[in-house]
């Protein structure tokens, strides 16, 4: 009957330190970490990234200006990584890890590949260590998207990252190899 009271006792105990840990929780971020996956054929792709919210504010042209590198997304740099060679946005990119960055216009977006990870923001974006730039097309969304999101459409062979904020969507095609 002693251990039963003692277990009980320890169990009570447990509870309150739960409990207390629980009411000093964090709160959500404004701009919550995201990953978002694709695997295809023996190729994994990942995404990671933070995602803002538009929160009735003007998102492109307004809190993202038209014509300067951004980071896509909010806090640290995007970063792709990529277990094989792909082609994306019609040109080859080898294995690896690597942060996304993107110029915003109304109209295109040019897209930025570069080799420098673990960046916050594109504060120290440099451009020297680009592996590769293409632009995209911009277009509008049916679908409003409160949060930025970037995620993935697979069609068969064909695959598009899909970025998407507000009701601008821009489509990068991706090719596996």
């Amino acid at each position: 009957m002693k251990s039963f009271v003692w277990v009980t006792v320890f169990i009570i105990m447990l509870s309150g330190i739960f409990d207390a840990l629980a009411q000093n929780a964090l709160p959500p971020q404004p701009s919550p970490n995201a990953i978002s996956t694709l695997k295809y054929e023996g190729t994994y792709i990942k995404i990671t990234y933070c995602r803002p919210h538009q929160r009735g504010r003007t998102v492109f042209g307004g809190m993202i200006p038209y014509g300067k590198v951004w980071r896509t997304g909010a806090n640290e740099a995007t970063e792709l990584t990529i277990t094989r060679d792909i082609l994306i946005g019609g040109k080859k990119l080898s294995a690896g890890t690597y942060s996304v960055f993107t110029i915003p216009y109304p109209d295109e977006w040019i897209v930025i590949i570069n080799r420098e990870v673990g960046q916050w923001g594109a504060y120290e974006y440099n451009k020297d260590q680009d592996v590769l730039r293409f632009s995209v097309p911009v277009a509008v969304s049916n679908i409003h998207h409160e949060p930025f999101t970037i995620e993935f459409e697979q069609k068969e062979k064909i695959t598009n990252l899909l970025m998407q904020w507000d009701r601008t969507k821009v489509i990068i095609p991706i090719r596996f190899l």
